[in-house]
């Protein structure tokens, strides 16, 4: 046991006072919680896309489609745009006019916010609700395992200095490996994760599931996890749980589904499924699960998109004919607005009645899709390119 003087001790209860920096030991111990997604937001981070093993051509239809994106979530909440030097001029002519938004001088790795960026927790005090950042680790999906690129020194730094520039005081997991993309939480004490991303061998094999799962409640704030077994065929980031299975409020979730039972999403859709029936959230409330079609014809990609990429060596690389994992789970929300994916040609109707679902499950917001094939490409969608940061004052 460390002893302290009392003098030192009145000296650091006096700093305390001062820095509310002083006082963090961990969410959870300090009464902070992630909120769910659908809660109100003070802004969105999105960083612009440049990596060219990640955007064929130049990036010039990922330009478009996040330009896209940025315009629609602008509408209802700010939008900070992180771009790095070489690109800067580049965004700045795209997002010429758009309200709202907010670009950002800082250098990542690619453009994935939310599986870089700082996972915003939350605490209501005296002073309203305090917004604070965690940390983690962040090693490309999978390290030296089964990583995507093998630099992202950037993208790993990308929290930290984030919530320098915002003001927040950031909670530090490292050396927990773990990606935004691989959580969702309803903001009343539940997580949702996948076993497939959270147990594999590239992230955390130190750890048992029992230990990963406290490391979630300590950095979470939450009381109870739940694991489903998989997420989307193909997903190369281990199956992340927010392109298969998604909070819409507290006690219900879109499931990414298929009918086709010779379609392997369904096979993964449908062990989800059953672990759903059988859980309960932190509440005590049977999970009510409300099927998201995929996209009727399975999105692959072309020998002319493949074309446009330029990867470096060490970089995962896409061929032709590869079947993307494609999911309207992959949906932001922001303050006024469910912003959904579209993935067009033979999926038009799919396109259609994903929006039909979502319009008839979040009747409090509008439907704005995107067509998204060109954030699709890079390995991703809406939800994972953007990150939310909660309404709240940083103390």
């Amino acid at each position: 046991m460390t002893w302290m003087r009392v003098e030192e001790m009145e000296k650091k209860m006096q700093k305390c006072a001062e820095d509310p920096k002083e006082r963090m030991t961990t969410p959870q111990a300090d009464g902070f919680f992630m909120p769910g997604e659908y809660e109100p937001h003070d802004g969105c981070i999105i960083v612009w896309p440049q990596r060219p093993g990640s955007w064929s051509f130049g990036a010039v239809a990922a330009c478009e489609a996040f330009t896209a994106v940025i315009k629609a979530i602008a509408a209802s909440e700010k939008v900070y745009v992180i771009c790095g030097a070489k690109h800067f001029a580049v965004a700045q002519e795209y997002l010429a006019g758009i309200a709202n938004v907010e670009l950002v001088a800082m250098e990542t790795d690619d453009s994935w916010a939310r599986d870089i960026g700082p996972t915003f927790v939350v605490c209501d005090g005296a002073q309203g609700r305090e917004l604070r950042g965690v940390n983690w680790r962040f090693n490309a999906w999978g390290g030296d395992v089964d990583g995507l690129y093998p630099d992202y020194e950037q993208d790993d730094a990308f929290a930290e200095k984030f919530a320098e520039y915002y003001g927040a005081a950031l909670y530090d997991a490292v050396p927990f490996v773990l990606e935004g993309g691989s959580i969702h939480c309803d903001g009343e004490g539940t997580a949702l994760v996948t076993e497939a991303c959270l147990l594999s061998a590239g992230r955390n094999p130190d750890l048992s599931k029992e230990q990963i799962e406290q490391k979630l409640k300590t950095y979470l704030g939450v009381e109870k996890v739940l694991w489903i077994p998989r997420g989307i065929y193909n997903d190369e980031t281990n199956e992340h749980v927010d392109n298969v299975c998604a909070f819409i409020r507290p006690g219900e979730v879109v499931l990414a589904w298929t009918d086709n039972e010779a379609d392997p999403q369904y096979a993964l859709s449908k062990a989800s499924l059953d672990a759903l029936e059988q859980l309960t959230d932190a509440k005590g409330r049977k999970i009510i699960v409300h099927k998201l079609p995929v996209p009727a014809v399975p999105v692959c990609i072309t020998e002319d998109e493949v074309a446009g990429f330029d990867f470096v060596e060490g970089e995962d690389m896409r061929e032709a004919g590869e079947r993307l994992a494609a999911s309207y789970v992959n949906f932001y929300f922001s303050n006024d607005s469910v912003v959904v994916p579209a993935f067009g040609g033979e999926n038009a109707a799919s396109d259609a009645l994903a929006a039909e679902i979502l319009a008839k499950l979040c009747p409090e917001r509008k439907v704005v899709q995107i067509p998204a094939r060109a954030i699709l490409t890079g390995g991703g969608n809406i939800h994972c390119i953007t990150q939310q940061i909660p309404k709240g004052v940083c103390l």
